[in-house]
């Protein structure tokens, strides 16, 4: 495959197809140019997927991202008579399944790219695609990866020294870094959620045209990945709606009340635990002295009715920069609380306290809102209420979170468009059977 200048290909990861071919549209009319059906569009609609796609576009090359593991000339031959003009094979896949891919595609003018996901050695198996008669090879940063905070941008520069044969790269790439990925030598840059995510994809697309075409990064507030030291900067962008869903719709708090300053008020932070019995506020207010900025209280007071909390532990705690506090259990003080400004989520309400006899432990598994929570796991809490975050899955339900909002914004946009949510999702066509 010769590509004389570097080729922008745009990635379809859709479930329907009416969604992505209006993307596509789009994509194209901002200079995208290769189309992708991807993975999950066509396990969703088929081949069809691939047919609609060469029928409304038939100047622009498509790919069918197949991800190939066995019987490679069978399933090349199928996505090439449904007009695709690259198809892709694992890496993974067996030397034979490689080869009869490259025969299959031969019959039918169909090119063979080779994905290298989860290769250990990209550089020898691209030696070996080439062999084979493999037109591309793939260097591929998957979801799950780029959901972890890995990105290991540094290992295409190797590949591309490596490889006998041009070399596309996949995952993760924003206007912000296009152009690494073309000045270390990429010849196909895959864009998918950077563009197909964005409210205006016409102009995300002229936008990564104009950053791989100039060489110049094009800063960029959305489709970042954040690491471990930007957690806080993660889960500030997200709603708790968007982490539930990032959590598979799990991890919210249940029956504890928002007490916030304001309706857009947040609490997030890592949480400082603490064990006390109904009306016993001496851990509560030792934990303070425990906590650092921008910690979260998380205090399991049985869910009972005498207050553990008021305003003069809250001022202690605003003025160490705690985040916030979460009782299960009782809090008082509420309207000084308010206006103070310190973030309060309780169970309950009532005017009356107990006396600090110093029963209970901080810093160890509590039982609050139906949750298990740990100390550092985070706490993300809005108007919708509260969710917990195990701390070892922290970056990686941030970053899914975030994918999550991107998402949402796309589909806000189509529906702001004259759409509506049944309309964009269709919902009748994938409802459940049986």
């Amino acid at each position: 495959m010769r590509l004389d200048r570097p080729v922008l290909q745009v990635a379809l990861d859709f479930e329907n197809l009416s969604r992505a071919l209006g993307a596509a549209r789009e994509a194209v009319a901002g200079g995208a140019d290769w189309i992708e059906a991807g993975t999950p569009l066509i396990k969703s609609e088929g081949l069809n997927a691939v047919r609609e796609l060469k029928r409304t576009f038939p100047e622009s090359r498509i790919v069918a991202d197949m991800k190939v593991m066995d019987t490679g000339a069978f399933e090349v031959e199928i996505a090439a008579k449904a007009g695709a003009d690259v198809v892709t094979v694992l890496g993974a896949a067996d030397d034979g399944t490689l080869a009869d891919a490259v025969r299959g595609g031969e019959k039918y003018g169909c090119e063979i790219m080779v994905d290298l996901l989860g290769v250990a050695d990209p550089a020898e198996r691209a030696r070996t695609a080439a062999r084979l008669g493999a037109a591309i090879v793939c260097w591929h940063v998957g979801i799950d990866m780029q959901m972890a905070g890995r990105t290991p941008f540094d290992a295409l520069a190797e590949l591309v020294r490596g490889s006998p044969i041009p070399v596309a790269v996949a995952g993760g790439l924003t206007s912000e870094t296009i152009a690494d990925a073309v000045r270390t030598g990429a010849r196909v840059l895959i864009v998918g959620g950077a563009i197909t995510k964005s409210p205006d994809i016409k102009e995300a697309t002229r936008r990564m045209r104009r950053a791989l075409e100039t060489g110049v990064p094009i800063a960029s507030e959305d489709f970042h990945r954040f690491g471990a030291s930007e957690l806080r900067a993660a889960f500030a962008r997200v709603s708790a709606p968007n982490v539930t869903d990032a959590l598979q719709r799990q991890g919210a708090l249940h029956g504890l009340v928002a007490h916030l300053p304001s309706p857009t008020s947040r609490l997030l932070g890592p949480a400082v635990t603490v064990v006390t019995r109904d009306g016993d506020w001496a851990k509560p207010v030792e934990a303070i002295d425990r906590a650092g900025p921008g910690d979260v209280l998380v205090i399991d007071a049985g869910g009972r009715h005498t207050a553990v909390w008021g305003e003069l532990a809250s001022e202690s705690a605003h003025g160490r920069g705690i985040a916030g506090v979460v009782i299960d259990g009782a809090v008082r003080d509420l309207d000084a609380i308010l206006a103070l400004g310190f973030p309060v989520y309780s169970r309950s309400v009532a005017p009356n306290a107990g006396e600090p006899k110093g029963h209970g432990e901080i810093n160890v598994e509590v039982q609050v809102g139906g949750q298990r929570i740990r100390p550092g796991d985070w706490i993300v809490g809005d108007l919708s209420g509260l969710v917990v975050v195990p701390r070892e899955r922290a970056v990686e339900i941030a970053n899914r979170a975030l994918d999550v909002l991107e998402h949402e914004n796309r589909v806000r946009e189509e529906i702001r468009r004259g759409s509506t949510l049944g309309q964009v999702q269709k919902l009748e066509h994938w409802e459940r059977v049986g």
